[in-house]
């Protein structure tokens, strides 16, 4: 499966489609996409999404609708 880097603004239409939203692993800096129902995460602002990946130098990658955060 070919993983092929898109802007958070595709990502977001993806994960928006599919009823995602973004969310960050409680006391990490780790970050996700969550449909919100895992007592383990917490739904942030996707400025503050943006933020998280700038800061760690990772991007969205997809393949077939399927996403996936990694090194940028």
């Amino acid at each position: 499966m070919v993983m092929t880097k898109i802007d958070l603004d595709k990502a977001q239409m993806i994960a928006s489609n599919k009823g995602l939203k973004p969310g960050r692993v409680k006391g990490t800096d780790g970050v996700q996409f969550t449909k919100g129902n895992n007592d383990r995460l917490e739904i942030i602002s996707w400025n503050e999404f943006r933020q998280s990946l700038v800061a760690r130098n990772l991007a969205v990658y997809e393949s077939g609708g399927w996403m996936k955060i990694m090194k940028g």
